[in-house]
């Protein structure tokens, strides 16, 4: 008898797409209150939110789902196979380990805690005000120390390193300390030989006003372009960007528009479309199971990241696109030659906001705060220093003074939503991708005329191929070996920086 014709097969298989019935149903409450919750029902929204957080993680611990995933990791626990059933029971019987550590109870209040606690990062980021955001950001704070000191109970990991199990598994902070110092070194000279070059864009082109209906119509025409299949998906704006799945049919991206800077809401929507493309390069079927599901967010953002940067930065995709800035904007827009429009696009400058940030500096927001995130959860800052910690850090790292909250320790949801161990996936995302589009191009031969012509599915097929189809049943560095012949390094993303920008700036 195979695994899959094992009659706890399929009760386990049942039970993990129930679980994610409700988690679904969760994430489209929070999708509402994200976008378009009166104020009113913050309170009663988080209740609802919570309930169905804690009856998914009871679906997720029963007993009786338990006992026949143990059945069944113990008739594959020594087996070395490629076949999907075990590595769907393998995968499941390791999200086991982990869930179980954490009660039913304190799952609830964690949900119904940063429920509210996104009310209030967005009532005090409105009034620019930390000190608004400061006491339930400590009762979050405090609540994810306790989930971490839970999850690394019985292995080698550190408390912050627990938490980023959960988006990004088996990372750990000594690698990531490494890699990022390997990355961080020669893009701080690269900014710095930037800086001091004579060759500029200009920095008004895009920092003109620009009616946000047509920017609306821009952004749609060009996430549908890609490939974001508007079928099975909708474009949305909230005040922070971001992308979630309803269902094996459903994924909403979100982006937000500025009325005096076209890169606001164009790049963004690129960027979400980027993950939610890969949403719907999941199997439908096996929503909920490893092959259903997301290998993990450096993998995600990698996705998001290589549309946005590696195609919406490239001059190929600004020789697609500038005839069609004509149609829309007019002579704003449609008199200036590609080779301005490229250049603009590449604008590289300190700057306070991490969305709206260069791809050079970029990552230098991220280091930023995945130092101060491991102090907080490690307990050597406090959140009371928060502000100053970030203020200092923000001067040290980009030469640049933070003047209001809301364009510094306030300007991301992350914290709010709980999310401590997610920022370092970001850079991860920057350095796959890279490594990906750098495999792409070899096996692509013709990619950058593919895109110039406004060809975009050769690109979206090979990553189909190679990241999507996969879904979780391989790890992240498995996924990038597999694609690219080589482990992860940072030399992919330097090198194309480098050969980038350096001739644009003269350097």
């Amino acid at each position: 008898m195979t695994i899959q014709q094992n009659n706890h097969f399929e009760f386990v298989s049942q039970n993990a797409q129930q679980a994610a019935l409700l988690h679904s149903a969760a994430d489209a409450l929070e999708w509402d209150e994200r976008t378009g919750m009166p104020i009113a029902a913050g309170e009663y929204r988080a209740e609802q939110v919570s309930t169905l957080r804690g009856l998914a993680h009871q679906k997720r611990t029963d007993a009786k789902y338990k006992d026949s995933i143990e059945q069944l990791f113990n008739l594959v626990d020594k087996e070395n196979s490629t076949d999907l059933s075990v590595i769907t029971i393998k995968k499941l019987h390791g999200d086991l380990q982990r869930d179980t550590k954490l009660s039913t109870d304190l799952v609830k209040k964690l949900a119904t805690l940063t429920v509210r606690g996104q009310q209030q990062w967005d009532s005090a980021r409105k009034n620019n005000c930390f000190e608004e955001f400061k006491p339930i950001l400590k009762e979050i704070v405090n609540l994810k120390r306790e989930v971490g000191d839970r999850l690394k109970e019985g292995t080698d990991l550190r408390r912050y390193e627990s938490l980023i199990d959960e988006y990004e598994p088996c990372a750990r902070t000594q690698h990531l300390d490494q890699l990022f110092e390997n990355l961080r070194i020669p893009l701080v000279d690269l900014i710095k030989r930037i800086g001091i070059s004579n060759q500029k864009p200009n920095p008004n082109l895009f920092r003109q006003s620009l009616p946000i209906e047509k920017q609306r119509e821009l952004s749609r025409m060009v996430a549908e372009s890609i490939g974001f299949d508007f079928g099975r998906g909708r474009l949305d704006e909230t005040s922070h960007p971001f992308c979630t799945t309803l269902g094996p049919h459903d994924c909403r991206i979100l982006t937000r528009y500025d009325p005096s800077d076209l890169a606001t809401g164009l790049f963004g929507t690129m960027h979400e479309a980027g993950h939610g493309m890969y949403e719907q390069g999941l199997d439908p079927d096996a929503f909920g199971l490893p092959l259903g599901s997301y290998c993990s967010l450096g993998i995600h953002e990698s996705q998001s990241r290589m549309w946005e940067n590696q195609v919406g930065r490239s001059e190929a995709f600004w020789t697609w696109i500038a005839p069609k800035l004509e149609a829309q904007f007019g002579p704003q827009l449609g008199s200036q030659p590609v080779s301005e429009l490229y250049f603009a696009a590449n604008e590289i400058r300190p700057s306070l906001i991490r969305v709206e940030a260069d791809e050079a500096t970029y990552n230098l927001h991220i280091i930023i705060r995945y130092d101060l995130e491991k102090m907080l959860i490690e307990g050597t800052l406090g959140v009371e220093d928060l502000s100053e910690a970030w203020n200092t850090r923000y001067h040290q790292d980009l030469g640049i003074t933070v003047e209001e909250d809301r364009d510094g320790v306030l300007q991301d949801v992350h914290w709010s939503a709980g999310l401590f161990g997610y920022f370092p996936t970001y850079t991860l995302g920057n350095l796959i991708g890279a490594q990906l589009f750098a495999s792409a191009e070899t096996a692509i031969g013709d990619l950058h005329q593919n895109l110039a012509n406004g060809q975009f599915d050769k690109l979206l097929e090979w990553s189909r191929d190679t990241v999507h189809r996969h879904g979780r049943t391989m790890n992240s560095e498995e996924i990038v070996k597999n694609a690219t012949g080589d482990t992860l390094s940072p030399e992919y993303l330097i090198n194309y920086l480098k050969n980038k920008l350096e001739p644009l700036y003269g350097i």
